[in-house]
Parts: C-alpha cells; structure tokens; sequence
C-alpha cells in the first residue's frame, strides 16, 4: 500500500489563476469578453415560473439524460425484466424513487391503499388480516437501507461486458424507508414456538415470494410504505412492500399481501431454480441471502468520462456491505499494484450506501481506476478471480468482485478486466 500525499489543489488552483492573470494582462487587447458575463441573459431579463407551475416538481430538463435504462436483450419481455439506476450521474447516497432501478417479475400493479389487504396466517395464535389504515396505526421506525439485485454485476461472471457504470453495477438503490416492524406485525398475531421461517409473498401476478429465517424477520425487517417521505412509487411496491435490509432484493417482496409462519422453508421457485449459486461441481449453492462487501467507482467510469483534461480530478464512487457497515475503502490507479485510502464522505451507516472520494492529480496518462471496500467485520471485498476460483463461471447471483475501468489518455473510460 502507498501512503502518497494528496496533491495540494488549493496549490494547483493559485498557480493557475497567476498563470491566466499573466496571460489576459500581456494579450488583453486580443481578450474577448465573455457575453454571459459582460451581458444581460434572457434568464436575468423576464420572469420565470409561478410557484403552481408544476405541483409535482420534476427535475430540470437540463438533467433529463439522468434516467432509469433497460438492456432490450437482457429479458425476453420488458414486463418481467429490470433497469438500471444512472449511479454514475447521482452524487451522495440516497437515490430519488424517480431513478431507482426496477425489477419485476409480471409487471409493475396498480394497487389502492383502499383495496390493499395483508394477511398473517399459518403457525400463529390469531390469524389476522390488515388494511393499509391498521398498518398506520403501529408504532412507526425509519430506516435507511440499500436494495441490491443479486444478479448486480452478474453479466461480468464471465468478463468485461456492458459499457457503463449504470449496466454493470446499477441494480441497486438506497432510500429512507418508513413504515412498521415485522415483528410488531407477528406480535400481534402471536408467533407459536414451532414458528421458525416466515414466507413472504407479493399480490402481483408472479406471487414472488420467498422464505425468510424467523430471527431475521424478528430482526430489521420492515413493512414499509414510505421511501425518501412519499408514499412508494408503483414501481416500487405501492402502496406496502418488505425491506429486509442487507438481503438480497428478491426478498423484498413488493405489493405484499401475505406473511405465513412456518417450521421449515417452502423452497420456492425464487429460492430453488433461481438466486442460487451455481458452483463449478454442478451443485446448487442456496441460502446466500447476505450482500457482501462491494464497491465501484462511480466517476470517472464509462459513461462519466473525465472531460477537462489533466489536473485537479476528484474521483468518487459507493460502497456497501449487506454485514454492517464500511469502514474503508481504498483506490488504485495502476490496476491493482498499490492502493490508497479514499475518504469516506458523509455518514457510513450499516447496510447502507456510503460515498467516498478520492482527490488526485491526473497527469493525462492512462489508468487502471478501481476501489475495494472493506467493512466491520474485517471483510475485503474480493478480485474476480479470487470468487472464480470458488465458485467457477456458470453463475449469476452475487457477483462483487472488484470492477476495473481502463481511463485512456483522452479521458474516454471503458469496462476492461487486467489479465
């Protein structure tokens, strides 16, 4: 590990400016003056917009190239299928519901708080069902937690496929969520002793649903019906969905209508055929519901290229531990040969987005840009080959190993593997 001194940009910057202090007094008669400084804009010169002109504010056209994208090809039909959060274009950690990836298995419902019903059954003391109105009567919890697909980053199992940070990596959201404990829920309906897994299951057509250990239900599972302080979008499970933070994403079960109790698993199609991990024997690894320790490099990356030359570069990136929370992450720029620290900026809360940043001087050659993180319990986010080894190439599912980005000379950045 290098422990190089961070370039001094105040430095940098002073000896800029002296330089085009120097460069406008001996060419001033050549100088043209910059009209959107010397001029009065249209925007300076008439009224803007009344306060009603839109009641639901929306981003400004400006940033309209910041928006969910699908892969045609990934699915064979958009309505069971996903896209893809613009991580490189969002800053911070919470991600706007607007941008939030989707993920659907029969399409998005429509669901009124009026019609919505969730049912407790199976080993309880009292079944119950709940309308929207008695969930809102439960003592309320906010929690901040990030949703990962366990097929984030799956299309690289085998290599370098999709070019940009938002194909690669950007199956996953992080959102303040508002709603009531699960085990306020099955405290009301009364849990018997041969209760040990709870199934989950969805109102969409699908009936996506999945078994979930009864001491994780007891745990940080919430039934939500908040994200960011409005009421959850469509697509995201309007109007109640489960947040089982630091889980993988299909456990969180959207439009959710029924919580049974159970002494074993169900083993459904979500936690057998699928989300398993295939490993080189031919055997079915299941039960990997945690979201390991992972990372990326936000900016620069394929579709945030570095845009004004060499100097003053501040490159910036997410980390994320479904074990708790990050406690360092570390930058290469020569694909791995040494790393330094990054700053973790902000909060680094447990089982949520954390940003980092790492200031440098880029000198304008090529680099081999990537990130490690690392988190509470000592845990290093892996290289490709170190989960290859294990696990083989007939996979999918958790896939966070470390992502190279190769920035050429001319800033331009591509998804590139270092053999």
């Amino acid at each position: 590990m290098t422990d190089e001194p961070t370039p001094s940009r105040r430095a940098f910057l002073a000896g800029t400016a002296a330089a085009g202090a120097g460069l406008v007094a001996s060419a001033a008669a050549a100088q043209t003056a910059d009209p959107l400084i010397t001029e009065v804009q249209p925007w300076a010169s008439a009224f803007g917009d009344p306060v009603d002109a839109a009641p639901y504010g929306m981003p400004i056209s400006f940033e309209s190239h910041v928006v969910r994208r699908n892969v045609e090809w990934l699915t064979e039909s958009p309505v069971s299928s996903i896209n893809f959060t613009p991580i490189h274009a969002l800053e911070g950690t919470i991600t706007p519901q607007g941008c939030a990836f989707e993920r659907h298995h029969s399409g998005a419902i429509e669901l009124s708080k009026t019609d919505y019903r969730l049912m407790i059954n199976g080993l309880v003391d009292k079944p119950l069902v709940f309308t929207f109105e008695d969930l809102l009567r439960f003592p309320r919890h906010i929690t901040t937690a990030f949703c990962e697909c366990a097929a984030n980053g799956g299309m690289e199992w085998g290599g370098a496929q999709l070019e940009g940070c938002q194909f690669t990596q950007g199956m996953i959201h992080n959102m303040e969520y508002t709603g009531v404990m699960l085990r306020d829920l099955l405290a009301e309906a009364g849990v018997q002793t041969a209760g040990k897994w709870v199934y989950v299951e969805g109102a969409d057509a699908s009936s996506n649903g999945r078994s979930i250990p009864l001491e994780k239900a007891l745990d940080d599972v919430m039934v939500a019906f908040f994200a960011n302080g409005e009421a959850l979008r469509k697509e995201h499970g309007y109007p109640v969905r489960l947040v089982v933070p630091g889980w993988e994403g299909n456990m969180w079960v959207k439009w959710v209508r029924r919580i049974g109790v159970y002494d074993q698993a169900v083993e459904s199609r979500e936690e057998t055929s699928k989300y398993t991990d295939m490993m080189p024997d031919g055997r079915a690894r299941k039960w990997t519901w945690v979201m390991d320790a992972k990372s990326v490099i936000t900016s620069p990356s394929p579709q945030a290229p570095i845009r004004h030359g060499a100097g003053p570069l501040v490159v910036t990136g997410l980390a994320w531990s479904g074990n708790g929370r990050i406690t360092r992450v570390d930058v290469s720029t020569d694909g791995g040969a040494t790393w330094t620290p990054a700053r973790i900026s902000g909060e680094a809360r447990s089982k949520a987005l954390t940003r980092f940043h790492y200031d440098m001087t880029w000198d304008g050659s090529e680099m081999f840009i990537l990130s490690r993180a690392m988190d509470e319990t000592g845990y290093v986010q892996p290289t490709k080959q170190a989960l290859r080894d294990i696990r083989g190439l007939n996979n999918v599912y958790h896939n966070n190993s470390i992502q190279t980005w190769w920035v050429r000379a001319d800033g331009e950045v591509e998804n590139v593997e270092i053999a």
